[in-house]
C-alpha cells in the first residue's frame, strides 16, 4: 500500500500545480519531475526502477494493489484531477517522477565495437522520436542521440509513442564535437538519406553495419542539414521502388535499426535481407 490518501479539491494546490507544470513541460515550475498518465506507463516506470515521487488518482478510481509503499498519494477531485493532466480524456491515475539522466559515456557499451546509436538530428515530431526509442529498444540499440533543435524526450506524445522505453533505453543530447569524438573511437557515421542517383548513398543492406555504428535521422522536413551530412562517413538508403519519393522518419529510422539488428544477429553481414532489397 501507499501512504494514507489525501483529498484535493484546490486547483491551486501545490502539487497539483507542479503536476499540471510537468505535463506542460516547464521543467523549473515541475522542479525537473517528469508527469505520466495512466497504468501502463505508471507500471512501465516502476519495473524499469524508476522512483515515482507523488501519485494522483481522481476520486473517482480505487487505490490499486500494485502501487508501491511509501509514495506520496493524492486524491484529486474530478475537476481538478481533469485540469492537471494533459489528455481529453482522462485515465484517471497519473505520477511524478524522476527522469533517468545518462551521459554519452554511460550510455555506450565497454567494448565499442558492439555501439549501435541512432542519431536524431533535429526531429522536430514527438510521435516520431518516440517511435524511435521504442525501435531502438526492440532491436537493440545502444542509445539515441539527440542534437539541438530536437524535442525532448519527455513531451507526452514522445513519451505515450516510446510506449515505456524511454525509461530504459539511454537519451543522451550530443554536439558535433561529441560526434566526432565518436568517430575517433571508431563509431562510423552513417547518414540516412532519400534513395535517388544524386545522393551517392548505398542500400543499408549494402553497408556494413555489423561494426560500430550511428545512423543519423534528419528532420522531417529538411532532412540531415549540411553539417551533420559534412561529419557522415557514409550515406546510405532504403530503396523504395514505390512511387514515394522519402519514408517518414520514423519509418526509415525503425528499417534502418532492424537491417542493423539483422545483420548483427544472423551474422550473415549485408546484402542478404529480403526487406532492404
Amino acid at each position: 500500500m501507499t501512504t494514507q490518501p489525501i483529498l484535493v479539491t484546490s486547483r491551486a494546490n501545490a502539487r497539483v500545480k507542479q503536476l499540471r507544470a510537468a505535463f506542460a513541460g516547464h521543467a523549473r515550475l515541475s522542479g525537473g519531475l517528469v508527469a505520466i498518465e495512466g497504468e501502463n506507463l505508471l507500471r512501465e516506470a516502476l519495473d524499469s526502477g524508476l522512483p515515482l515521487k507523488t501519485i494522483f488518482l481522481s476520486e473517482r478510481i480505487a487505490p490499486p494493489e500494485w502501487l508501491p509503499r511509501g509514495v506520496e498519494l493524492l486524491v484529486l477531485a474530478e475537476e481538478v484531477f481533469a485540469s492537471a493532466v494533459d489528455t481529453q480524456h482522462p485515465q484517471g491515475i497519473a505520477a511524478l517522477l524522476v527522469p533517468p539522466v545518462w551521459k554519452i559515456e554511460s550510455a555506450l557499451p565497454a567494448n565499442d565495437n558492439a555501439a549501435l546509436l541512432l542519431v536524431a538530428a533535429g526531429l522536430q515530431d514527438p510521435g516520431n522520436l518516440g517511435t524511435l526509442i521504442r525501435s531502438a529498444e526492440a532491436f537493440g540499440a545502444t542509445a539515441v542521440l539527440t542534437t539541438a533543435g530536437t524535442v525532448s524526450e519527455w513531451n507526452q506524445k514522445a513519451l505515450r509513442a516510446s510506449a515505456g522505453s524511454v525509461f530504459r533505453v539511454p537519451v543522451v543530447a550530443i554536439t558535433a564535437k561529441e560526434l566526432i569524438a565518436l568517430k575517433s573511437r571508431g563509431v562510423r557515421l552513417l547518414a540516412a538519406v532519400a534513395p535517388n542517383p544524386d545522393s551517392g548513398s548505398e542500400s543499408a543492406a549494402d553497408a556494413g553495419l555489423t561494426n560500430a555504428c550511428a545512423l543519423m535521422i534528419g528532420n522531417e522536413g529538411a532532412g540531415l542539414g549540411e553539417e551533420w551530412l559534412a561529419l557522415a562517413d557514409a550515406r546510405i538508403s532504403i530503396p523504395t521502388p514505390g512511387r514515394v519519393e522519402s519514408l517518414n522518419a520514423a519509418v526509415a529510422g525503425s528499417l534502418l535499426l532492424y537491417e542493423a539488428s539483422r545483420q548483427r544477429t544472423s551474422n550473415l553481414g549485408p546484402r542478404t535481407s529480403n526487406l532492404l532489397p
